[in-house]
């Protein structure tokens, strides 16, 4: 196969020190080889070239996500990255199984713009979006805040500000900084909406999520 050589290169640069640090940063919650986000790209950027001749290999993906080290996941993302222009409906479920699945805001935060091209492409998922939004899994509920954050003038306003509402009224960190971090990057397409909706919900926006969407009005 066209990555049988990978994960063995990958394991050959392997840094001991670096591998501390870096999982130090992600609060010791996977285990890294310490490979460097450039080099990371340096070394799967010969395989990817290979692998995007043919079509999309989800086999590829899900032995990423099995491998024990973050790195694998990594090179997973940049891979499917290169299919974002043809992914479609059927892929959702699968990209779902992987925000569920070794869990992070790294990884959720870089497959939200592939979530959101095949919502954009297949309008009839908005509703899946609405279930993400009420999930159990935080981190499907932060992807179905951020999946419009490349949508720009194509946002889908009633349904930007539904999920949000149906995150109302949680301490959790990485759900408020989510609203707050979609609102600011809608303030730079349309500042009058995101400043009537801080006013409109001001008294349930939680403050970081005021705080990080205030910061371009």
């Amino acid at each position: 196969m066209w990555y049988d050589k990978l994960f063995t290169e990958m394991e050959e640069n392997k840094n001991e020190e670096q591998a501390k640090k870096m999982a130090a940063y992600m609060q010791n919650k996977f285990v890294f080889l310490g490979i460097p986000k450039p080099k990371l790209k340096e070394i799967i950027k010969p395989y990817i070239k290979e692998g995007k001749k043919n079509e999309l290999d989800w086999k590829f993906v899900n032995i990423c996500w099995s491998k024990n080290y973050r790195e694998a996941q990594y090179a997973a993302i940049e891979y499917l990255d290169c299919f974002i222009k043809t992914l479609t409906d059927n892929d959702l479920p699968k990209l779902k199984k992987l925000i569920v699945t070794k869990s992070w805001w790294e990884t959720a935060d870089s497959i939200d713009a592939l979530v959101g091209k095949i919502v954009l492409n297949y309008k009839q998922l908005e509703k899946e979006m609405l279930k993400w939004s009420t999930d159990d899994n935080i981190w499907l509920r932060r992807v179905s805040i951020d999946f419009q954050l490349q949508y720009k003038e194509k946002t889908n306003q009633k349904l930007f500000e539904q999920i949000i509402v149906n995150n109302f009224g949680t301490d959790e960190f990485f759900i408020n900084k989510a609203i707050g971090w979609s609102l600011r990057e809608y303030s730079k397409i349309n500042k009058k909406w995101v400043k009537d909706f801080i006013n409109k919900y001001k008294n349930q926006l939680h403050k970081l999520s005021i705080k990080e969407a205030s910061k371009y009005l």
